[in-house]
């Protein structure tokens, strides 16, 4: 009896199905989709600043033969002319340009712009009537002599030299002073011709104050291209300033140079004292101005003598 209840308990078990093993929980991180951004239109870039000044030339001065004018390119100007002459612009695009004894009655201003644009200005310079004495007999025969010019050309040379220099400065902004105060002996551009054979003319203006060794000033701040250690030929004691823009003065037949080569002046700084040096007939201060290689009238700058 034991053992067939046996084997009928053996014969249920065998029936029985077991239940499934549970596996070891698993180690799983859920991560939740990320939405893809929508692509994002480049922005778009900043307009280029426009350029600041005028959209012509601007400018003023004595616009007349042996004149001068300072002015304001336009904007956006990467070269300006006058003429045929290069301008040199500062950082604001102003500028400084002359006109020579014997400029002709139009002048044309012209401009190239960063887009290739060209602007021009046309410039009307007004004739002046120059001292002109004509003398009825011939001009004197002969030049200089070959021992005279073995002198001279190096003198020239530094000449020249010191009238290319171009420094820094702003004194071609200035309104210029008087170095002296005296008598014009001599005018800018007054000239003689012979028998109608014209001889040089008078390029700057002579100021006389009756003595040597009276001191004069600097009309216009500059830096000193020229102060000759010996006297010239013909200039003797000579300083050459470079007021800066291609515009210089110069000051011949001084009896004292107080000044050096490199040194920078300021307008109304003592220079030097008048004389009589080099071909000179009598103690008096020369003064020439020049842009470039055009001779100026100082009378234009400074106003009438006071």
């Amino acid at each position: 009896m034991q053992k067939t209840a046996a084997l009928v308990a053996g014969a249920l078990c065998a029936s029985c199905v077991a239940p499934p093993q549970q596996s070891e929980p698993r180690n799983v991180a859920v991560v939740q989709p990320v939405a893809t951004p929508s692509p994002v239109a480049p922005a778009a870039p900043a307009p280029a600043p426009l350029p600041l000044g005028p959209s012509t030339f601007v400018f003023d001065g004595a616009l007349e033969q042996g004149g001068w004018m300072r002015g304001q390119a336009p904007a956006g100007t990467v070269s300006a002319r006058l003429g045929e002459q290069a301008l040199v612009l500062d950082e604001e695009g102003r500028f400084f340009a002359a006109f020579d004894r014997d400029a002709g009655a139009t002048a044309l201003l012209s401009a190239r712009l960063a887009n290739g644009q060209t602007i021009e200005s046309p410039v009307t310079v007004a004739p002046r009537a120059w001292n002109i004495e004509r003398v009825n007999v011939a001009r004197r025969a002969g030049g200089a002599s070959e021992t005279f010019m073995e002198r001279r050309r190096p003198e020239l040379a530094r000449i020249a030299a010191a009238r290319a220099a171009e420094s820094q400065s702003d004194g071609w902004r200035q309104r210029f002073t008087w170095p002296v105060t005296g008598r014009i002996s001599g005018r800018f551009g007054s000239q003689r011709i012979y028998r109608g054979e014209p001889a040089s003319y008078h390029s700057g203006i002579d100021i006389a104050t009756g003595e040597s060794g009276t001191p004069f000033t600097a009309p216009a701040a500059g830096v000193v291209t020229l102060a000759t250690p010996t006297p010239f030929s013909l200039e003797g004691n000579l300083l050459i300033i470079d007021h800066g823009q291609g515009l210089n003065s110069a000051f011949l037949h001084m009896s004292e140079i107080a000044v050096h080569e490199g040194q920078r002046v300021e307008q109304g700084q003592y220079i030097g004292r008048i004389g009589s040096t080099g071909r000179a007939t009598g103690p008096h201060l020369h003064w020439s101005l020049k842009w470039r290689d055009a001779r100026l009238d100082p009378l234009l700058f400074t106003g009438p003598m006071p």
